[in-house]
């Protein structure tokens, strides 16, 4: 079996914020309608977290559950975790109608961070920055592609499809080069 691995190479850049592709991360994508009373006590049995409100996100270590649509859940978790927690996840709601997939190798995660991180995604996202909440999950789009992110200790977290990875690392790259600050200063 092959070794683990990142779309980029975990590449990065400096300007005036610094943009790292993260990885390898674990992500599950976990498909039920989210007023089944079964899935807040698996999310909470197998997880230690319960069941975020509409566009949050709950953190607890290196484990976040993100509320992505009414019928959907992102699970963001260490890579060598996810079949354990596919698994677990699976039996913790046997007889329910639900899809629990893997969805690790089909996406890429970001990280924006600096002081003027949040400069960053202004210029790409359609999101209104000042009404962002902290623990906010906005799926939106970055430029041309479908993204998600949030606020977390001193930055921002992208994730989108693997497919546009270099796209994406561009469109941060870019956008972040020295100079091209929204707010001086």
């Amino acid at each position: 079996m092959s070794e683990a691995a990142s779309a980029l190479g975990n590449a990065s850049f400096e300007g005036f914020a610094t943009i790292r592709e993260i990885g390898p991360m674990g992500m599950i994508a976990l498909r039920a309608k989210h007023d089944l009373p079964q899935l807040s006590a698996a999310l909470t049995a197998v997880l230690g977290l319960g069941l975020p409100e509409r566009r949050r996100i709950l953190t607890r270590g290196e484990v976040r559950v993100g509320w992505m649509s009414p019928d959907e859940l992102l699970i963001v978790l260490p890579y060598g975790d996810v079949a354990a927690t596919v698994a677990a996840l699976t039996q913790a709601l046997a007889g329910v109608h639900m899809l629990v997939a893997d969805v690790s190798d089909a996406r890429c995660i970001f990280r924006i961070e600096g002081e003027k991180a949040a400069q960053v995604l202004m210029k790409l996202c359609p999101v209104d920055f000042a009404m962002l909440a902290p623990d906010e999950l906005r799926r939106t789009r970055t430029a041309q592609v479908p993204a998600a992110f949030w606020a977390e200790q001193g930055g921002y977290t992208l994730v989108a499809f693997r497919s546009v990875a270099a796209y994406v690392m561009g469109l941060l790259t870019h956008s972040a080069q020295p100079g091209s600050e929204l707010f001086p200063g």
